[in-house]
Order: structure tokens, then C-alpha cells, then sequence
């Protein structure tokens, strides 16, 4: 895992040099210090999922073109969880009609993130929370309004949202089936 955060680093440079920028260039762009960009590059850190989408703007390349420069995990282009290895997660009492279930959960130095399905029931009820990562919500089957702070946003199947958690949050199922949901947190 550790030759593949390097990479992310080595990846970056290589594009900004091959594009003919300066540290600068790409940092002011982003929005970012120039030191922040040198650490990332050689490896000293990982940027936080936010920032990592702005410098990849900021170097003028897609998504899908960065990625396919990156060295390889354990000689393997992926890293597989099998259904086996996942297991329900046990959360507050008072929330009743939520069932979550874990996907996928790894540490990248100092950027963790995690996946987990989501089912929430018809007349579920729970209190806002918040959490120390941003969210990223893919309706899989149903819908589902998501109040985020004092904003409420209708989410139907196939549609999506990204979110700071640390916003207080919680989805409202007010339908009459299930609705089912891929929840990718990335942690700060």
C-alpha cells in the first residue's frame, strides 16, 4: 500500500512536469501552499480527498488518465474484499430501521476511508449526526431525502451526493419500500 501512495505523489509530479508547470502553478490552482504540493510529490504526505481532486484539476488532467500512471498494488491493479470478509456494523440504539454493512475498509497513511451499504427503512427514524469524514452516497434501489444542516435534497435511485460530514446529517426514508444506498466515507 505504501508504494502505492508514493505513486500518487511520483504520478503528480510527472504530470505537472510533463505539462510544463511549476509547483507553484499547480499549488495556485489548487488553492494550496507549494509546500504542501512539494510534500505530497515526494511522498511525505498524502493529500486529503478534496484537495487531491483540485491539484488533479489543477494539473488539467482526468481523473481516469492520472490513475492509469500509478504503479501497482502488490503487483495488482485493485484490491479485492470478498462478501465473506464483511460484516454487519452494530451502530446507536436509537436508530431504528438502519442496517449497516461493511464493504471495504482501509488506512492510507493519513487518509482512511471506508465503504459500507446502507439499507434504511420506510419510517426509520434517527437523530442527525456527524462524522469526521466526507460522505459520498450512491442511491442503489429506492430514494431518500438526506437533511444535511437545515437543507433537505430528494436523492433517487442512481443519483448521488458528497458532502462534508461534520455538517449534521441523517437520510429519511419517507416511502414505502427500502431504500438501499454505497456509502464511501473518507476520513480527515
Amino acid at each position: 500500500m505504501e508504494d502505492y501512495l508514493v505513486g500518487i505523489g511520483k504520478r503528480i509530479k510527472q504530470i505537472r512536469k510533463d505539462n510544463k508547470k511549476t509547483i507553484n502553478d499547480v499549488a495556485g490552482s489548487a488553492g494550496v501552499t507549494a509546500g504542501l504540493i512539494s510534500r505530497i510529490e515526494n511522498g511525505r504526505t498524502i493529500p486529503s480527498l478534496p484537495v487531491f481532486l483540485k491539484i488533479v484539476e489543477a494539473l488539467g488532467t482526468e481523473m481516469t488518465v492520472f490513475f492509469d500512471g500509478i504503479p501497482n498494488v502488490n503487483g495488482q491493479n485493485f484490491l479485492v474484499t470478498r462478501k465473506d470478509e464483511q460484516s454487519v456494523i452494530d451502530k446507536e440504539d436509537e436508530a431504528i430501521g438502519f442496517s449497516y454493512n461493511y464493504i471495504f475498509s482501509k488506512q492510507l497513511n493519513s487518509v482512511g476511508f471506508e465503504s459500507v451499504l446502507l439499507e434504511v427503512q420506510p419510517n426509520s427514524k434517527r437523530e442527525k449526526v456527524v462524522t469526521d469524514a466526507f460522505e459520498f452516497k450512491y442511491i442503489l434501489t429506492g430514494e431518500c431525502y438526506y437533511e444535511i444542516g437545515d437543507q433537505e435534497v430528494l436523492l433517487k435511485e442512481g443519483d448521488s451526493i458528497f458532502f462534508d460530514g461534520r455538517v449534521p446529517h441523517v437520510p429519511v426514508n419517507k416511502g414505502n419500500v427500502p431504500s438501499k444506498m454505497l456509502v464511501v466515507y473518507f476520513f480527515i
